[in-house]
């Protein structure tokens, strides 16, 4: 089964290797960095840094999601976020995703020379963002969460975890493709750590392969996330060590894109991972 996204100017060869998405938040008060990049300038200048340490994507958020977070007015993240991804398209080839579940601030950030759609909500919160994305022709990632950042981790409970992840997804992907999107540029998350309990995020990574009967590219993103802290006993600043182990076995298992807050690492980590399964696939 072919991997591949291409859109207006871009493509991700998904088949020939992992991609690295840097994550760059925007916001006074993110879990995993401490609202560093707050400053436009600083959060241009860790955009670009990224690039250099080998980046396939930028994704910008204005927003916070971690647990039991609030949401900000369209306003305020359109203020975060547009400053920073007009001077990074100004500097860079590589696509910038914006990271956002409202259609405003994606139309601003579009706008602004963004070129994908990454929407935790998986274009439930506004139905709105379904369109601008159709419209515009880029790729759209679709993540699985139970609730919303204020609710998802009061005690969140299945039945059959992958079963209904796996129904999430595949109704999600009618849903964009009913408002307009194109098949192709579907890009599914099965979102560790959003509406999931420790033992749900190491079930999640241990049976990812099984989210192949999607047939669409798996994004993941377990960097820095609370399950890796509980395993190693560290703040989020010192879980890079165990979010490239996470990454590893989540590409392991099928991820064709992982999203990380340390890229370099990343970018060592996915290409070893790679390597082992060409020999696989090779032998």
């Amino acid at each position: 089964m072919a991997m591949a996204v291409r859109w207006a100017g871009f493509s991700l060869d998904l088949d020939r290797r992992t991609h690295v998405m840097g994550v760059l938040n925007v916001t006074p008060d993110s879990f995993s960095d401490g609202g560093l990049f707050h400053n436009t300038d600083a959060a241009v200048a860790q955009g670009l840094k990224m690039v250099r340490e080998g980046a396939d994507i930028i994704d910008v958020g204005g927003e916070s999601t971690r647990p039991y977070s609030a949401p900000v007015s369209s306003r305020e993240e359109m203020d975060r976020v547009v400053p920073v991804i007009g001077a990074l398209a100004a500097e860079l080839d590589v696509p910038i995703s914006i990271d956002t579940t409202k259609a405003d601030v994606a139309q601003a950030a579009l706008e602004a020379g963004a070129s994908m759609i990454n929407d935790i909500s998986a274009l439930r919160f506004d139905p709105r963002l379904a369109g601008v994305a159709a419209g515009a022709g880029v790729p759209v990632v679709l993540m699985h969460m139970k609730g919303s950042p204020e609710t998802m981790q009061e005690r969140p409970e299945y039945g059959d975890l992958i079963g209904e992840i796996t129904l999430f997804l595949e109704e999600a992907v009618d849903r964009a493709v009913s408002a307009g999107i194109r098949d192709d540029l579907l890009i599914l998350d099965p979102g560790i750590g959003f509406g999931k309990t420790f033992d749900h995020n190491l079930c999640l990574i241990n049976r990812l392969e099984e989210l192949a009967v999607l047939g669409k590219p798996l994004l993941v993103g377990p960097s820095r996330k609370s399950f890796i802290g509980h395993i190693l006993g560290v703040e989020p600043s010192g879980r890079d060590a165990g979010s490239m182990a996470a990454a590893a076995a989540c590409v392991l298992k099928g991820a064709r894109i992982v999203r990380v807050h340390d890229v370099a690492l990343a970018v060592s980590t996915v290409r070893v991972m790679d390597a082992v399964i060409r020999e696989k696939a090779a032998g």
